[in-house]
C-alpha cells in the first residue's frame, strides 16, 4: 500500500471556528428571573495573569477596582419595543421596533422585525390599541420592514404606554411589572435599545456611590443595543459572519477623561461587551480614545489586540455568539471556555438575568 504524496491539510487553530465556541448548558441554568438585590448576583473572577478562578458576589467588585481607575458604563435605555396587536383579518401580529428608519426624521418611521412576515406586506396595518396602529411601509434589503406608527398623540408615548419590555427569546415567559425596572440599568438615561446592556444590571445606586467615594472615576458612553446581539454565528468560519450595526457615542469629555486615566498609569474597567465594542471603535492604533459618534459593526474575536480596555465585567453569553467570541479575544480562548465549564459545574446563572464574570 502506497502512502499518499499529498500533504495533509493543516487543521484550523483552536478558536478559529464557530464550533469551537459551543458548550453544553442545561436549560435550568438559564436565568428566568433576576436576583434581588441586584448586587447579590454571583461573580466569577478570571485572572488573566495565572488563569486562576475565584467565586465572589457582585458587591465584591468594590474591592476589585482600585481608586484612580475608571469604570465605563453604557447609559442606553431599553424602550418598550415589542408591540402586540392584530391584523385586519383578526389574526395576531407582533412587531419589534429596532431603531428609527434611515432616511426619515419624523419620529414615526422605524425599522422593525415582524411576525407573521408573510402576511404583513407593505400596505397592511396592525392595530395595537384603539388609537395606535402600525402601517407596514416597505421591506429592506435585510428583509426587515419599515413601519410607520400612527396615533393622534406622541408616537413614542404610545409605544411606552402600549408596548412590552423586549425580553430576549430565552426568557420563556411574558414580561411583567418587575421587568419594567429590572431589565434596565439604574443609570440608563437615553432611550434607544431593544436589549439591555446586561452586565450593568448588577449595579445599584448604592454600589456606584461607594465606588465614587473610593475614588473610582465613572465615565459614561453610549451604545444602543440592537436585536442582532442575540443572533448566533451560523457560518463555520466566523470571518464570514455579517456583523450588525449599532449606534454608539463617545463624547469629547469621556475620551479626554479616559486618556487621562491611562496617562497617569491607571486602568480602564469596561462594563459589558457593548461598552467594549464602543471603546474599541473609538480608540486609535496608539491607544488614544477619540470622540466618536456613529454606527459600529466591529466584530471582536481571536486574535485581537485590545486598545482601549484593560479589564472587563460581563455576563455569561450564548454558545457560538459574537459575544462569547469577544470574551475569548479578551481573556484568551482556553481560559474563557474553562471558565464557562466551571460556571456550569458550579451552578452559575446564565444570560441576561444571570450572574457576572470579571476578567482582570
Amino acid at each position: 500500500m502506497t502512502a499518499s504524496s499529498e500533504p495533509a491539510a493543516s487543521a484550523a487553530p483552536v478558536g478559529a471556528r464557530t464550533a469551537d465556541y459551543d458548550y453544553d448548558l442545561p436549560e435550568s441554568r438559564i436565568a428566568q428571573r433576576p436576583v434581588e438585590p441586584r448586587d447579590a448576583s454571583r461573580m466569577l473572577v478570571v485572572d488573566r495573569r495565572d488563569g486562576s478562578l475565584s467565586h465572589r458576589t457582585f458587591r465584591d467588585v468594590l474591592g476589585l477596582i482600585p481608586a484612580g481607575d475608571a469604570i465605563v458604563l453604557n447609559t442606553t435605555k431599553v424602550f418598550r419595543a415589542r408591540l402586540l396587536g392584530h391584523r385586519e383579518s383578526g389574526g395576531p401580529a407582533e412587531i419589534l421596533l429596532l431603531r428609527p428608519a434611515e432616511g426619515y426624521a419624523d419620529g414615526v418611521h422605524f425599522e422593525a422585525m415582524i411576525h407573521p412576515g408573510g402576511k404583513l406586506r407593505p400596505g397592511r396595518t396592525v392595530t395595537i390599541a384603539d388609537d395606535f396602529k402600525v402601517e407596514i411601509v416597505d421591506t429592506t434589503p435585510k428583509r426587515t420592514r419599515i413601519v410607520k406608527l400612527i396615533t393622534s398623540g406622541d408616537a413614542m408615548r404610545a409605544v411606552e404606554q402600549h408596548g412590552h419590555v423586549p425580553l430576549p427569546p430565552y426568557i420563556e415567559r411574558a414580561d411583567d411589572a418587575v421587568d419594567v425596572n429590572r431589565y434596565q440599568t439604574v443609570y440608563a438615561n437615553q432611550a434607544g435599545s431593544v436589549a439591555a446592556p446586561t452586565a450593568g444590571l448588577h449595579f445599584t445606586d448604592g454600589l456606584l456611590a461607594e465606588l465614587a467615594a473610593k475614588g473610582v472615576e465613572r465615565v459614561d458612553i453610549l451604545l444602543h443595543v440592537g436585536a442582532g446581539t442575540f443572533r448566533p454565528v451560523s457560518d463555520d468560519d466566523p470571518a464570514q459572519h455579517v456583523m450588525h450595526d449599532e449606534w454608539c457615542e463617545v463624547s469629547a469629555d469621556a475620551a479626554a477623561r479616559l486618556n487621562a486615566v491611562r496617562a497617569r498609569g491607571n486602568k480602564v474597567w469596561v462594563v459589558g461587551t457593548t461598552g467594549v465594542r464602543t471603546l474599541e471603535t473609538a480608540t486609535d492604533a496608539h491607544g488614544i480614545v477619540q470622540p466618536y459618534q456613529g454606527n459600529t459593526n466591529i466584530f471582536l474575536r481571536p486574535p485581537y489586540a485590545f486598545r482601549g480596555v484593560d479589564h472587563l465585567i460581563t455576563n455569561f453569553h450564548l454558545p457560538k455568539s459574537t459575544l462569547i467570541m469577544l470574551v475569548a479575544a479578551f481573556a484568551g480562548y482556553d481560559r474563557t471556555l474553562a471558565a464557562y465549564r466551571t460556571a456550569v459545574a458550579e451552578n452559575y446563572r446564565f444570560y441576561s438575568y444571570g450572574d457576572a464574570m470579571a476578567i482582570i
